[in-house]
């Protein structure tokens, strides 16, 4: 959630942002009416009530007095007062909640040095990583591959779920397995993050907090009778766990990194990604979060980025950064840097992580709060997340770049102590 004074100052700041990021329908002008609205509400509502205090003193007076009937007549004045106070709150009610909901629905606004681009087709490769492997063979698709070692089973996720579902078995279950447990251990071993093992449902405000909902509502899954959601990804209950919460600056930053299953309603286009396990509502996922100070939230956005680039570093596996040009910016990033792998049997730069500073949008939205210093007044903290990394999209590259001629994957040497095969045949 943005500043409201930003709104009430800058108005024309933050109209130029929404054009840039593709966003003119929000509420913008609608928040700056209904802040005002509430304003002068207040104002009123707290005239009326100092006239209301002073008439109850000034009837007590001329009672004491004798003075009975002019006394009734402020009764009466008194009597109006109140009626009308009680109706200003009421509408006042409706205009916070109103102003609220308008909040909720505008964007963050984007760093300046986040490129300015209409769509994906205008974001920015920052960097490549490694050559991509020359075969001396037609590569296969993973979905190929995977069938034909018996580790991918297409038809039976189909049969217990519906499409873009599968199952993996064999060593492709144990591969998922594996990828996880070492990318947690590098996480935690390497890179100093605090394991989390989360909730995979959360309640409504947990969703509001991190800026999946109100906007997003259509995306997620929701239980029918009780405010349980699914979990869209592991930000959602780590960042929430300091909600409404104030923080020391000495705890700062606070890394944590979490696995989970996600759960997403994709709206996929007819046609596009039906075959494989690139896209589908369910996946796992392994998550970096950090809390940090405003002062370091950049630099912290450096070392994530870092991070989650060591894991494509260590499988050997060539990938390129891109950043988000506005027109592609998720609502609730300030700036946001994609790490993707190459697919050769796909032939496609698959993104295996999303790497985001949020600045104080979401801590404004949860609530999270830090004392710079004992005594002094709290201030929001930053947030941040990233992938490190999503795995299906993993699973993707590693059977595609380290395929043989005879249908055989090697699995990457990092891998191999938690797998306890060097090949997949």
């Amino acid at each position: 959630m943005l500043d409201i004074r930003l709104l009430r100052e800058e108005p024309e700041r933050v109209r130029e942002a929404m054009k840039v990021l593709g966003a003119e329908d929000a509420p913008v002008d609608e928040a700056i009416a209904l802040d005002k609205r509430r304003r002068e509400l207040l104002v009123r509502v707290e005239a009326l009530k100092a006239e209301r205090n002073t008439g109850s003193r000034r009837i007590g007076a001329l009672m004491r007095e004798g003075e009975r009937e002019e006394a009734e007549g402020i009764k009466a004045r008194m009597k109006q007062i109140g009626e009308e106070i009680a109706a200003l709150e009421k509408e006042l009610k409706q205009v916070e909640q109103d102003l609220e909901w308008a909040m909720l629905n505008i964007p963050n606004l984007p760093l300046p040095e986040v490129p300015v681009g209409k769509d994906e087709s205008e974001n920015v490769v920052v960097k490549v990583v490694g050559e991509p492997r020359a075969f001396d063979f037609q590569p296969k698709p993973h979905w190929e591959l995977g069938e034909a070692l018996g580790i991918l089973d297409f038809e039976r996720g189909v049969k217990l779920s519906g499409s873009r579902f599968y199952v993996m078995r064999g060593l492709g279950a144990k591969l998922q397995r594996a990828l996880i447990t070492w990318m947690l251990d590098v996480h935690i071993e390497q890179h100093g993050y605090t394991e989390v093992y989360p909730p995979f449902m959360v309640r409504s405000h947990c969703l509001v907090g991190t800026g999946n909902l109100p906007k997003f509502a259509d995306n997620l899954y929701k239980d029918h009778e009780e405010d349980f959601w699914w979990i869209p990804t592991a930000e959602v209950p780590v960042t929430n766990l300091h909600r409404d919460e104030i923080l020391d600056a000495e705890q700062l930053p606070i890394n944590y990194v979490a696995y989970t299953p996600c759960f997403r309603r994709e709206k996929m286009s007819a046609g596009k990604d039906t075959r494989g396990i690139k896209r589908g509502h369910q996946f796992d996922k392994v998550e970096m979060v950090k809390f940090t100070t405003p002062e370091t939230g950049r630099e912290e956005l450096d070392k994530l980025i870092d991070n989650a680039e060591d894991i494509c570093r260590m499988l050997e596996i060539p990938y390129r950064v891109v950043q988000m040009c506005t027109g592609d910016l998720s609502f609730v990033a300030a700036i946001k840097f994609d790490l993707e792998m190459w697919a050769p049997g796909v032939e496609e730069w698959l993104e295996v992580s999303s790497c985001s500073l949020f600045t104080d949008f979401q801590a404004r939205r949860a609530n999270i709060r830090y004392r710079p210093e004992p005594k002094a007044r709290p201030r929001y903290v930053y947030t941040l997340n990233g992938s490190g990394l999503a795995l299906p999209r993993v699973v993707i590259a590693i059977l595609e770049n380290y395929q043989q001629a005879d249908g055989s994957v090697i699995v990457p040497e990092v891998l191999r102590p938690y797998m306890g095969v060097e090949v997949i045949r």
